[in-house]
């Protein structure tokens, strides 16, 4: 039997290469679908996840606006909107961080007080205007918290494109957003009280304003920070999506936010027939105000103009004299940091239910950020700059809410928005009073906390001058449905606290 001659290896037939390749691909095939199939169940199930966690939280944000009352006055629908506006404040902040302050600092700090001139003079010129003028439209103050809105919305706009082309346009719009900013919270002031249900007072709305704020903070923050990795002028689109949605809300305010009917301004003299504010005006409102209110009120001013001090002076100190061994972004964080632990902590020792008295509390707490900025001039260090912003953040939210209890307490009820609003436009004014003087001191840390700690101790000495040489209100009086200790009665000479003589 013949055997037929083996054959070499090599010589053997081979499988088709393009059968061996079609099964290679089929078999990856198969891998990636099945990787693709897990991994979009998984995306799918993180994205579930995730929307169900945002829905659980919106609504539990919606129970907690809406409580008490809130969400039937329409304070709830305030709450929400001031929870959006900050957002939007968050996304321009972290988008103009390191942008509107990278020129040298001589030339940013003479733009910025020049333009700080230029936007905020005209508004502090029209303050005592605003009111009245308001008050004679139907949809006056809906319109002017749209209007704040619509305006930052646009500006982030222009500053989207003014970041990447250095556009000269980057500063006006900038502070033209702080100046809208604080239009905003004029008129956010005098919405708040016409909203009030029966059982919430004016200090724990705006406790709640402020939590709400905190939120949106946090939210408008991380959207933005995660859009400002594709560049800065896409954390200030973000922005502008977030004012326009706050417009629309603002629009959509209860009708009685610019109701005035029965209100009485500061003065006595009927809202509707309010005239063109000036000088003697404004001294007679003042005159007009109970003691408590008067003296805190000052002590106010200290607080806010110590807030824009350190906003400022300290943002322009850190890139000229940073602290050895810190970089300038750290302690800004810090402090920033300590200020809003400050603010959180005012919030929740004003709301406790056993307080000291309001003027009291707000004497204690001045003191303690009179020797805070003290300190700091003495002892310049970042734990003395922590320390000045953790003091700096309870003045302000603490002095604040006390003034809130007292307006609460003092003021009849027909006055009370008048008062709430006008206040804080003597507080906003004051805040730009210490920003400039943050622009205009040398920057030498121990030179400007010396002179802010001077400015803010002749706030005080101005609120004790107050009150040693002012009118004890009337005797408060219980009335229905009215704050505790009720609304006080009319005195002679003294309208601006007590109810209309019939």
């Amino acid at each position: 039997m013949t055997v037929p001659p083996s054959t070499p290896p090599e010589q053997q037939p081979r499988p088709p290469r393009t059968r061996r390749l079609s099964d290679g691909a089929r078999a990856v095939g198969r891998g990636g679908n099945a990787g693709l199939r897990a991994v979009g169940k998984g995306g799918a199930a993180s994205a579930r996840a995730v929307g169900r966690g945002g829905r659980a939280a919106g609504r539990r944000f919606r129970r907690f606006a809406g409580a008490d009352g809130a969400a039937d006055t329409g304070l709830a629908r305030l709450t929400e909107l001031h929870a959006v506006q900050v957002a939007g404040d968050a996304a321009v902040t972290v988008s103009l961080a390191g942008t509107v302050f990278a020129m040298p600092t001589d030339e940013a700090r003479g733009r910025v007080a020049l333009f700080l001139l230029l936007t905020m003079a005209p508004f502090l010129l029209l303050a005592p205007l605003i009111g009245p003028l308001l008050d004679r439209f139907r949809h006056g103050r809906r319109w002017a918290l749209g209007t704040t809105l619509a305006t930052r919305g646009f500006l982030a706009w222009v500053l989207a494109s003014a970041v990447v082309e250095d556009s000269p346009w980057l500063f006006p719009a900038a502070l033209g957003c702080l100046v809208a900013s604080r239009s905003y919270a004029v008129a956010r002031a005098a919405a708040v009280p016409r909203l009030l249900p029966a059982g919430i007072g004016l200090v724990s709305a705006n406790s709640r304003l402020n939590i709400a704020g905190i939120v949106g903070m946090l939210l408008g923050g991380g959207l933005a920070g995660a859009a400002s990795r594709i560049g800065p002028d896409w954390s200030l689109r973000v922005a502008f999506v977030i004012f326009v949605a706050a417009t629309v809300m603002a629009i959509r305010l209860p009708a009685r936010v610019d109701s005035t009917v029965g209100e009485l301004d500061v003065d006595g003299t009927p809202v509707a027939r309010e005239p063109i504010g000036s000088p003697e005006r404004g001294a007679r409102r003042l005159r007009a105000l109970p003691v408590g209110v008067r003296y805190v009120l000052w002590l106010t001013t200290g607080a806010r103009m110590l807030t824009g001090f350190l906003t400022l002076f300290l943002t322009f100190l850190m890139r000229e004299h940073p602290l050895p061994g810190w970089k300038g972004p750290v302690v800004l964080a810090l402090v920033a940091g300590a200020a809003g632990l400050g603010n959180a902590l005012g919030s929740l020792i004003g709301n406790r239910k056993e307080t000291p008295a309001p003027e009291a509390m707000a004497s204690v707490i001045a003191l303690v950020a009179l020797v805070a900025a003290l300190v700091t001039a003495l002892f310049y260090s970042v734990w003395a700059l922590a320390l000045v912003g953790l003091a700096g953040g309870v003045f302000g939210q603490l002095a604040k809410l006390c003034l809130d209890a007292l307006i609460q307490r003092d003021v009849a009820e027909m006055v009370r928005a008048r008062v709430f609003s006008w206040s804080e436009t003597i507080l906003q004014a004051f805040w730009v009073l210490g920003g400039t003087i943050g622009i205009l001191v040398p920057l030498e840390p121990r030179l400007g906390f010396s002179v802010i700690f001077v400015v803010v101790l002749a706030a005080g000495a101005v609120a004790l001058r107050s009150r040693s040489t002012g009118r004890t209100p009337p005797t408060p009086t219980t009335s229905p449905g009215g704050p505790p200790g009720g609304s006080p009665t009319t005195s002679p000479g003294d309208p601006a606290v007590g109810h209309p003589s019939t």
